[in-house]
Formats: C-alpha cells, sequence, structure tokens
C-alpha cells in the first residue's frame, strides 16, 4: 500500500511538473516575436499542446506571456487565435484529423490566417501587413509541426529536431540583448548549429543553420544569419563524427568568411568562437556524432563450420508454420445468413408487406402457402437473374395486390444476392488457389529439411534477460482474448509477442493465439519480422474475408548484441523503452492483421542492460491518457519484470475498470550477465 501511495505522489508531482513546464514555455515563447508583432512559436506550442489540461497550461501561459511582452494592440488578436486554437483542439479530440500533426499546424496556421485577415482589411497598406501575416502563419506552422513531438510523444530524430528549434524559437527572444555588441543568445545558436551538424552531417547541418538563421531574421535579427550560419553548419558537418576541434575551426572558418562578404567582421565571428568554445568544453559523452562500424561479415571457414542441423530446424519450422496456415484458410466456418436465397424474400417482405393489409393472413394464417410459393419461385429466379410473376403459383399471384412492387423488391434483392455469390466463388477460388501454394512451399521445405544431415546444434550467441507476463480478461469474461509469447531464437534473439484478437471471450482468443503460433513458428524458424507479418497478414486476410475478423499484433524482438530492442506494430497499442527514470513511448499507425493494409510500423531503439520493454494491449491504458502509465515506468526502481507487470495491471484495473481485455508482457534486461541452469 505504502509502495502504491508512492507511485500515486510521484504521479502527481510529475503531472504538476508537466502542467508547469508547458506553462513557463509557452510564456517565454510569445517573447519571440516577428517585426509585425506576432507570437506565431507561442501560437504553435498551444497548438502542439492539444486539448485538455495540458492545452489549458500552455492557453495560461500564453496569456500571461501577451500581458508581459505584447502591446494591448498586438495582444488582442494573438488572444483570439489563441482561443479559436483551443477550441478546436477540444471540438476535435479524439478524431483523426488533428491526430496528425501536419493537420493540428495547418489549422493553426489558417486561424492565424483567418483573424490577423481581419485586420489586414482594415489597415491602411494591406500588402505590407500581408506579408507579415504570411511569416507569421508560415512560422506558425511550423512551431505546431515540430513541438508536436515534444508534447504528444515521438522519438528519435522528430524529437531532436523539435529540441532544436525549441532552444532557438528561446534565443530569438533574447537575441537583440547585447553586453557590448556582443549577444549571448547568438553565441548559443551557434552551439546548437554546431552540435547539430556534427551530430547529422553536412546536408542536415545546413539546412539546420538556413532554418535557425532564417527564423532569427524573420524575429527581428539586426545581422543577416541565414546565409552564415547555413554556410558555417556545412562546413562543420562536413567532419560528423571526427575530431571536434577540426569541426569547430570549419564551422569559425565559415560565419568568419560569411561574415566578411557581408562586411560585417565583427561580431559574429567572437560570437561563434564563444559558442564553440561550449562546443568543445562539453563532454564526449553528451556530443553526438559517433557512428557505430558496421560487422565484419563472417569468414567462409567459419560458414564452412556452420552445422546444417539449426538450418534443417528452421526450414522444418517454416514449413510447419505453413501447414497451420493452409489448414487455417481451408476451416471455413458456418454458412453465412446471406448465403441462403431465403434471404431475398425475407428482405422483400419486409420492405413490401409489412404495410400491406393482407399481412396478417400471407405470413400468419397462410404461411405455409406463402412460403411454398416462394420456394417454388426460387428456381426460376436463380436461373434467369430477374422474377417474373409467372414463376410463382397462381393462388399466390392472384391473391397478392402489392406483387408489381414485390417483384421489384425482389429483383433488387436478387441483384445484389447474385453478386455476393460471385464475389464469394471468386474468393473461394483464390483461396484454393493460396493453400495449394502454401501445401506445395510446406512439402518443398520439408523435403529439404529431411535431406541435410543431422549435427549438433550450433547456438547464436545467447545472453540472460527475464520476462514478466499478466493477463486479466474484461469484466464479465471468464477467457482473456488476448495472447502473449515469450521466446528465444537460435541466433540469440529475444521475441516478445502480444496479440489482441477481436472482441472478447473464446472466439477473440483462438484468434490472437492462432496469430501468436504461426508468428512464433516462423521466427524460430529464421524468417525476417517484417517477411513473416507480411506473409501472416496475406493469409489471414483470405481466412477473414467471410468474418471480418482482425488481430492486432504487437511484435519485440531485442538484439543483445547491439543491444537494440525492433518494435512491430500492426493496429497496436504503443509500447514504452524505460532505462532509469527516462521513459520513451513507441507508437505505429499500421492496420491490424488481417485487412490488407501498410506494412507494420517498426521502431528500432537501444535497450542497455538494466532496461525495460513494456508491451501492454489496449485493454491496460487509453492511448491518448497513459500519463499515468509513463509516471509509474519513471518511477519504478525494482528489477523484477514480473512485479512491475502485475503493478502496471493492478493500477489498470483501478483506472479503466476492465472495459476490455488486458495484457501486459514486460522484457528486462539484467545489469549483470546471469548463468543460465
Amino acid at each position: 500500500m505504502a509502495h502504491g501511495q508512492l507511485i500515486l505522489e510521484r504521479e502527481r508531482a510529475g503531472r504538476l511538473l508537466t502542467l508547469g513546464i508547458r506553462f513557463f514555455l509557452s510564456a517565454a515563447l510569445t517573447a519571440s516575436q516577428t517585426p509585425g508583432g506576432c507570437a506565431p512559436f507561442a501560437l504553435g506550442w498551444i497548438s502542439a499542446a492539444g486539448p485538455g489540461l495540458e492545452g489549458g497550461a500552455a492557453f495560461a501561459g500564453a496569456v500571461v506571456g501577451a500581458a508581459l511582452f505584447l502591446s494591448f494592440r498586438d495582444a488582442l488578436p494573438f488572444l483570439a487565435v489563441a482561443v479559436l486554437i483551443v477550441t478546436a483542439s477540444t471540438a476535435l479530440n479524439g478524431t483523426w484529423f488533428l491526430s496528425k500533426p501536419r493537420s493540428a499546424a495547418l489549422t493553426a496556421a489558417g486561424l492565424f490566417m483567418t483573424v490577423e485577415g481581419i485586420y489586414i482589411i482594415q489597415s491602411l497598406s494591406p500588402l505590407a501587413r500581408l506579408e507579415e501575416c504570411l511569416t507569421a502563419a508560415g512560422l506558425t506552422a511550423a512551431a505546431a509541426l515540430l513541438f508536436h513531438p515534444l508534447l504528444r510523444g515521438g522519438e528519435g530524430v522528430r524529437l531532436a529536431d523539435g529540441l532544436v528549434f525549441l532552444a532557438a524559437a528561446l534565443l530569438a527572444a533574447v537575441e537583440d540583448l547585447e553586453i557590448l555588441g556582443f549577444s549571448p543568445a547568438r553565441a548559443l545558436l551557434c552551439l546548437v548549429v554546431a552540435l547539430s551538424a556534427y551530430d547529422r552531417g553536412p546536408t542536415a547541418g545546413a539546412a539546420f543553420g538556413l532554418g535557425l538563421g532564417l527564423t532569427a531574421e524573420l524575429c527581428g535579427s539586426r545581422l543577416s544569419l541565414t546565409a552564415a550560419l547555413g554556410l558555417a553548419g556545412l562546413a562543420a558537418g562536413s567532419r560528423q563524427g571526427r575530431n571536434r576541434a577540426g569541426a569547430a575551426l570549419a564551422f569559425l572558418a565559415a560565419a568568419g568568411a560569411a561574415a566578411l562578404a557581408e562586411n560585417r567582421l565583427l561580431p559574429l565571428p567572437v560570437e561563434a568562437a564563444a559558442g564553440l568554445a561550449l562546443f568543445l568544453a562539453l563532454p564526449n559523452r553528451l556530443v553526438a556524432g559517433k557512428r557505430v562500424k558496421p560487422a565484419a561479415p563472417l569468414s567462409l571457414s567459419s560458414q564452412q563450420r556452420e552445422s546444417p542441423a539449426p538450418w534443417r530446424q528452421r526450414l522444418e519450422r517454416a514449413a510447419a508454420a505453413l501447414r497451420d496456415i493452409y489448414d487455417s484458410i481451408g476451416a471455413r466456418g458456418p454458412q453465412n445468413a446471406d448465403e441462403n436465397p431465403a434471404i431475398i424474400f425475407d428482405r422483400s417482405a419486409e420492405k413490401v408487406c409489412r404495410g400491406c393489409a393482407l399481412c396478417e393472413l400471407c405470413w400468419q394464417k397462410d404461411y405455409t402457402g406463402t412460403f411454398n410459393a416462394m420456394n417454388d419461385a426460387t428456381p426460376y429466379l436463380l436461373e434467369r437473374g430477374r422474377a417474373l410473376s409467372k414463376d410463382f403459383p397462381e393462388y399466390f399471384a392472384s391473391r397478392c395486390v402489392h406483387l408489381p412492387d414485390l417483384l421489384n423488391a425482389i429483383n433488387g434483392e436478387l441483384s445484389a444476392f447474385l453478386l455476393r455469390r460471385q464475389y464469394r466463388r471468386q474468393l473461394e477460388e483464390t483461396r484454393r488457389s493460396a493453400r495449394g501454394q502454401y501445401a506445395q512451399l510446406s512439402e518443398l521445405l520439408t523435403a529439404t529439411a529431411a535431406g541435410l544431415e543431422a549435427a549438433a546444434p550450433a547456438m547464436g550467441v545467447r545472453k540472460p534477460c527475464r520476462v514478466g507476463a499478466a493477463l486479466r480478461p474484461r469484466e464479465g469474461e471468464s477467457i482473456c482474448g488476448d495472447t502473449l509469447a515469450a521466446f528465444q531464437t537460435d541466433q540469440g534473439l529475444w521475441c516478445l509477442l502480444l496479440a489482441d484478437g477481436m472482441g472478447s471471450g473464446e472466439p477473440a482468443r483462438k484468434e490472437s493465439a492462432l496469430i501468436c503460433r504461426l508468428l512464433q513458428q516462423f521466427l524460430e524458424a529464421g524468417v525476417a519480422p517484417e517477411a513473416a507479418l507480411k506473409t501472416l497478414n496475406s493469409a489471414m486476410s483470405l481466412r477473414g474475408a467471410d468474418s471480418g475478423s482482425f488481430t492486432t499484433v504487437d511484435l519485440c524482438v531485442y538484439d543483445p548484441t547491439p543491444e537494440e530492442a525492433a518494435f512491430y506494430k500492426c493496429g497496436a497499442a504503443p509500447s514504452y523503452i524505460k532505462r532509469g527514470g527516462i521513459v520513451r513511448r513507441i507508437t505505429g499507425s499500421s492496420l491490424p492483421v488481417g485487412l490488407q493494409g501498410s506494412p507494420p510500423d517498426v521502431t528500432k531503439m537501444p535497450l542497455a542492460p538494466g532496461g525495460f520493454a513494456v508491451m501492454i494491449s489496449d485493454g491496460v491504458a487509453d492511448p491518448e491518457r497513459d500519463e499515468w502509465l509513463l509516471n509509474l515506468l519513471a518511477g519504478w526502481t525494482g528489477d523484477d519484470p514480473q512485479e512491475l507487470a502485475g503493478l502496471i495491471l493492478s493500477e489498470s484495473i483501478r483506472r479503466e475498470h476492465l472495459r476490455d481485455d488486458c495484457g501486459i508482457q514486460v522484457l528486462y534486461c539484467p545489469e549483470r550477465e546471469e548463468r543460465e541452469v
């Protein structure tokens, strides 16, 4: 109980800290203004913050910043745009439109242009105001796009780009503060460009330099920084990953040349020298730019010494997986109701006979006669493809007062029925062709495996890891529809699988268990994860064409040699990487298995010893409200993955009340190697 209380207190403290950071940064960004008195970076920050308390904190910070840094004339349109952005975020919360960063950025820029357009029309020099407005709208859209991974969760390059842009926007606010002509902000701006160029290379360095220099100029810099920083970033990036002193000298030479070309020998070279001094003083662990050399290929002697036994095992596993796919495609469920010709008359009668005065006579008192009349007409209309009055017995045709309307309704339903039957015939042909191919390939792999000489297995690098798991069915169910699997391949790869079948109960469990079993067989056979998921998706789309069932798949593959985890997501919930107090969120947008869509989303992240990889199903936490899970992971200090999985499950039950099946899997890489028993 004490531990749970500690987690909750940490969660509240973390939430307050997050809101406070959004508030103060929004207020600070308001000080970064274009010459027209606009504050685009603050508006982009509000747009990226989204709805809820996070967006409210950003808006409150903008209000305070407007009172401190904007004139009354400039504050009115700024606050009007901010209110509209918050309103749009709240009204469109949860929709696909604002979930995309580009859509949110375009919405913010459009709202800005709408409000500023009123002032442009009323101004005495609309052309001059239009130029300023377009500039500010572009910066608003860029800020909303680049701030999105900072405030909504992002990884890798996108997160780094957002941090660089945030630093540049904050520095632009104090760029005009000088001490004897020396600007500390411009020195720090040179530091940011140098770090980015040294990390990302010449192309990215030039792009960062041009972008940050242009941003500073648009915010009223008295120096021409675009060309100077662009050239300096290009020069420093050419020394990517090499000696830092060489990169600093290249940067300084390029900045000095650009300043000389502008007939401004000072103060930019001095400011660049100050920023580069900080660049050289930073510890090595804080400076990127190091590149890992690719592993040398195996020598011929090593390949010759490798035993054929693991290859035989992999072929046998692949053949078993293909046989399972063959069996699953061939297993058809019961006939659907819309495959029975009787549905033609049922739906036609529902449209025509319900309001007829003779409905009770035909469908209750003389139901047998009406049924026989419909049954007698069925062969004729199926053969001809159209129903005529002569197809029905005389006693029925003479009694029906709405026979023309009934015939029209029957012909409409008949056309739909025949189209459905044609589609199913084509689907069955495709199904039979696919089954034959899977069967032939399975036999070929089995024969190839049988021809290999048995030998002792040659195992890959195996390092100890520990796995924890937790499952819980939804409220009112006794069987969980989620399936978990964890294993280590012959190549030494740790694989964690989490499949979530559509719905709940036994049908969902069967679908998810089949997906896990097939995918495990492919991976143990040595098939690459992308190829395994592609094959599985194609097969399951054929199998699920009748029922429309699908399954979300979350796959984590951990390679101990480079200490890297790869996440493959097919419609799955977010996953998390934890190392110490730092937690990173991994998401995807691809469709579940069984729906022909884009390939799986692949995200690769380093996972050093002492780190955790956490996978959850969508019943554990709402992807839009998982701050509690992020805070819980950040505050966790133990090393037992099973205990962590149980803690996540108990907290999820308290918050989500088991509205859906819950599945949790945790992989832990120990700090020191553990001897396998």
